[in-house]
């Protein structure tokens, strides 16, 4: 892996096609919530199928969390879309058949020239691409597990959002006077409820 790509940096914003051939960038997808981004070999790779199974089972947590998650392929599109239907996985799949991060972040996958993978990485990504945490899985134990991931996810979370703790000092005194900002999910534009009204999800 590239030298500079180390927690606290930020990640590149690679834009590639996903699995319908729309452009997309990394920073569209994520938002201004958290991103789990994994590496992938490809869908000949059981050890990614596995993977995937596990964060496709995990999802509906991520999806409540408001975390998103995008996985970067080698495969070229018709294979991209077996693997993500083989999965299950409702999320966003881009595919580098021209091994664009494979080479710009120095993972080739020397060891199997047959295939040209790029070495799998998973990593947990701050808004703006910051780099929270980089797993390396070439070998399978090196994945993270969904509860490394929800780790990884609570200490994201808890300091990005300002409203993480309700009980903090003037979080309460800025909702009873109508100011949103604080709060995930108000802070769009939407008009004020009346105190005591269920947010909208």
């Amino acid at each position: 892996m590239r030298s500079d790509i180390v927690p606290g940096s930020a990640f590149p914003d690679y834009e590639l096609p996903d699995h319908t051939r729309t452009l997309r960038k990394l920073s569209e997808l994520q938002g201004d919530d958290p991103l789990i981004l994994t590496l992938a070999r490809g869908h000949y790779c059981p050890k990614e199928h596995h993977q995937h199974r596990d964060l496709a089972s995990f999802y509906s947590k991520i999806a409540v969390g408001y975390t998103q998650i995008a996985t970067i392929s080698t495969d070229d599109h018709h294979t991209l879309q077996e693997f993500r239907a083989s999965v299950g996985a409702p999320w966003t799949f881009l595919s580098d058949p021209e091994r664009v991060v494979q080479k710009d972040l120095d993972i080739q996958e020397y060891t199997d020239p047959e295939n040209n993978p790029m070495i799998p990485h998973t990593l947990v990504l701050k808004p703006g691409l910051i780099i929270h945490r980089i797993y390396n899985g070439y070998w399978f134990w090196g994945r993270p597990s969904v509860v490394d991931l929800w780790h990884d996810l609570r200490a994201v979370t808890s300091e990005i959002r300002r409203d993480w703790d309700l009980s903090a000092p003037g979080l309460r005194e800025a909702w009873d006077a109508g100011d949103r900002s604080p709060f995930h999910g108000w802070d769009k534009g939407e008009k004020a409820p009346p105190v005591g009204a269920k947010k909208k999800h």
